[in-house]
């Protein structure tokens, strides 16, 4: 049924419409927006986590890693570690016991290459090491390996400095590495001490 009025009688939309209260204005909740992360990244997060703690390395994922530019030099030593020995490590006097070739490595496969690399050298009594990575140059994202490797090395206790190699041994694109002497090479150094002290 069509019903029509006139603009001059109101009352006939007052009975139509009958009491009438005015809308009230709605609340507006603005929520913070919650990243959507699929279960299977928390699973696949978990499973990593547990890989790392059950074969040990602690290194860390590449997300982690601060990023350094592909002709940087890495420069690094811990506490303790004298400026001459520094020196000599970054003037490439050491002679390289052990070369470590990270190119047409994925990250994870680098990460734990670098980890066995460091275990292997308190193994074997090794003290200078090379590892080359490459620059990185022309990469997305750029210097990734390098920036892992220059992130990796600080956290491994065996290690006591690690600098840019020469320019004969891969210049910025690899990295000495100076490891701590083994339990049984400080040993050996007491004894040896020890004996000529007696003489």
């Amino acid at each position: 049924m069509l019903v029509t009025m006139t603009e001059n009688d109101p009352s006939e939309f007052g009975e139509l419409v009958g009491d009438v209260e005015p809308l009230r204005q709605a609340v507006r909740v603005i929520s913070p927006k919650v990243s959507v992360r699929s279960p299977g990244l928390d699973i696949r997060r978990q499973a990593a986590e547990q890989e790392r703690v059950r074969d040990g390395n602690y290194l860390a994922r590449a997300e982690q890693v601060v990023a350094v530019a592909p002709w940087d030099v890495l420069a690094w030593k811990r506490d303790g570690v004298q400026n001459g020995v520094f020196k000599n490590l970054r003037q490439g006097h050491y002679a390289i016991d052990s070369r470590l070739d990270l190119h047409r490595l994925t990250v994870e496969q680098a990460r734990l290459a670098v980890f066995q690399f460091a275990r292997d050298a308190m193994t074997h009594d090794l003290r200078c090491g090379l590892i080359s990575h490459g620059r990185g140059e022309g990469r997305h994202p750029p210097a990734l390996l390098k920036s892992c490797v220059n992130h990796w090395l600080r956290e491994l206790d065996d290690v006591l400095a690690f600098h840019s190699a020469q320019r004969r041994d891969g210049g910025v694109g690899a990295t000495y590495v100076l490891f701590r002497k083994s339990a049984r090479e400080r040993n050996d150094n007491r004894e040896r001490h020890g004996l000529r002290a007696e003489r």
